[in-house]
């Protein structure tokens, strides 16, 4: 049985996923900001807000200089069939570092302008998990088998055939998806010639054959590491008006480097094993898939807030933020080590060891963030955020191209429920299957933040805080009704549920003097999947399932923050 025989156009590289990972949010800045989980849309006066509402920066009536250090001790733990592994790693950051600059102004209607400069850590991808799946029903050789089948490869598209590199094919040659390649030169992926339909059929590993009784069976593991940041460069400058609106704008120069390294390994017994004529036969298979991925690019994007102070105790906060557009440069590369019975071992790897590259461009959502604080005499401040963005509407495309026109071609994967544009893919777009499964997988998220500060004496501060972020995944992907399509030659993937934050610190001021301390604990849960799931069809109502195992992903953070007021 192998898996998507019927589909088409597995991607090279980018893909709906490695979207939503370079655009998911992460609570970071200054120990103040994070102390109070981030809810500082409507307060401003701190170095953080200048990346989230830039209105902050009006709020300033003298400079401002500081840094903030961030350990962050990470926890991983993985079930599957009642199982629990964990893993742990120690991570150290510079989280903010910048200035802000008054220029007072002899008017009562506008009395300072403001110029701030920071570096942000926007987001951190640091993450480290894996397990084992102790039973499997089913073989990652087979999803290999299954993407040959689907695109009709023939045994001279996925080898060296009359001079032509598969890997390198040339202009006027067809391009077989390099995980195909990989898996025939590692005996992964079997073909056997099919005189009725004149081509040839693929066949992985696992096999249950029903007449005889003789079934696969084993075990898998995996490992995943992932590492890299979104790093901000801010620009901003703002003012107020008559100490009641608030005003500022944000030009933000990104910088983003994401790298994740995957392992997926089998141990089978009774697989069905190639010999070195591609006859089959019963034997055992070990084997390990090791995938590495890169992403790097730069991006900007522009934010403009204010803050409407009508009476001293309440403020009210708005801030959007443009998209990120990013130019992005990616690289991947893949191996395999193998050891078939009598087949014997070996080490295969990809394109001579040589990565695969890509260039293209890259949108995330529109932000909208509203926000509200209470300021009660000079001890308390309860503040409220909401932030809003549409990750159904990040897109790919060519650097420096267009298109226009209204070309479509129906997707039969997209499901009715999706957005309707999402069902049919442009065919002036050279994306366009890719932004169809933007639509079809991701929706709108909702992030909700609360925090409290309260001072028992004038120059020490006690905060707390709440932060809620929704997942954007639709129900359909996330419960195994969707065909996911991953790209390069990592098939693994991971759907997150919603993340949660909570936020505490201390605050001291002597004179000029300020320092500040955060701990923020961060849980996110998510399901791993090895592969995609075959969906149910008439023919085949029970399919296989695709190894999965339950992720739980905790963060503890120690943030400490100094700086100087002048």
């Amino acid at each position: 049985m192998t898996l998507l025989a019927g589909c088409f156009g597995i991607s090279h590289a980018q893909s709906a996923l490695g979207a939503y990972g370079i655009s998911q949010p992460d609570l970071k800045g200054t120990a103040r900001f994070m102390g109070m989980a981030g809810a500082f849309g409507a307060l401003g006066g701190d170095l953080s807000t200048l990346s989230q509402n830039p209105a902050g920066i009006g709020v300033y009536r003298s400079g401002d200089v500081g840094f903030t250090l961030d350990l962050d001790l990470q926890n991983s733990s993985t079930i599957n069939e009642g199982m629990k592994y964990s893993m742990d790693q120690t991570k150290f950051y510079l989280n903010n570092i910048g200035a802000v600059l008054t220029l007072r102004l002899p008017s009562k209607s506008c009395p300072n302008l403001n110029f701030g400069f920071t570096y942000n850590k926007g987001a951190s991808f640091n993450r480290l998990y894996g397990g084992n799946i102790n039973s499997l029903k089913n073989s990652m050789s087979n999803y290999i088998a299954g993407i040959a089948n689907g695109e009709q490869l023939s045994v001279e598209e996925v080898s060296w055939y009359e001079g032509i590199d598969p890997y390198n094919p040339g202009p006027g040659n067809y391009a077989a998806p390099w995980l195909a390649i990989l898996g025939y030169n590692s005996l992964l992926i079997t073909p056997q010639y099919d005189s009725n339909t004149g081509r040839d059929n693929w066949y992985g590993l696992w096999d249950n054959d029903s007449m005889t009784g003789q079934n696969t069976n084993g075990s898998g593991s995996f490992v995943m590491q992932e590492s890299g940041a979104v790093n901000e460069f801010n620009i901003a400058f703002g003012g107020n008006i008559a100490n009641v609106l608030y005003w500022g704008m944000n030009f933000d120069i990104i910088n983003m480097n994401y790298r994740l390294s995957s392992v997926w390994g089998e141990n089978l017994n009774n697989a069905l094993v190639p010999d070195k004529n591609d006859n089959l036969y019963r034997g055992q298979a070990n084997w390990n898939l090791n995938s590495l991925y890169s992403l790097s690019g730069t991006g900007f994007n522009y934010q403009l807030g204010f803050i409407l102070k009508p009476i001293q105790q309440f403020r009210l906060g708005f801030a959007f933020h443009t998209p990120t557009w990013y130019n992005l440069n990616e690289e991947f590369f893949g191996s395999v080590n193998y050891q078939f019975g009598e087949s014997g071992s070996g080490y295969v790897t990809t394109n001579d060891g040589i990565p695969g590259y890509n260039s293209y461009s890259f949108r995330t959502p529109w932000k909208i963030i509203a926000s509200a604080a209470g300021v009660l005499g000079n001890n308390l401040i309860v503040s409220f955020d909401y932030e809003w963005a549409n990750y159904g509407k990040m897109r790919f495309t060519e650097t420096s191209y267009y298109y226009d026109g209204y070309d479509w071609d129906y997707d039969p994967w997209a499901p009715w429920s999706a957005p309707s544009a999402s069902n049919y893919v442009n065919l002036n777009d050279p994306f366009g299957y890719e932004n169809s499964d933007i639509a079809t997988y991701y929706k709108s998220s909702n992030t909700f933040r609360v925090g409290v500060e309260f001072k028992p004496i004038s120059n020490f501060s006690i905060r707390a805080g709440y932060s809620h972020v929704s997942s954007p995944v639709r129900k359909e992907a996330k419960n195994n009704q969707e065909i996911i399509y991953t790209s390069g030659l990592t098939p693994s993937y991971r759907f997150d549920n919603s993340t949660n934050y909570a936020t505490c610190g201390l605050g001291y001021r002597y004179r000029h003097f300020y320092v500040d301390l955060a701990y923020v604990y961060k849980h996110m849960s998510s399901t791993y999947h090895a592969y995609t799931p075959d969906l149910p069809t008439p023919e085949n109502p029970n399919p296989l399932s695709s190894p999965q195992a339950k992720v739980g992903l905790n963060n503890s953070q120690v943030v400490l923050s100094m700086g100087y007021r002048f």
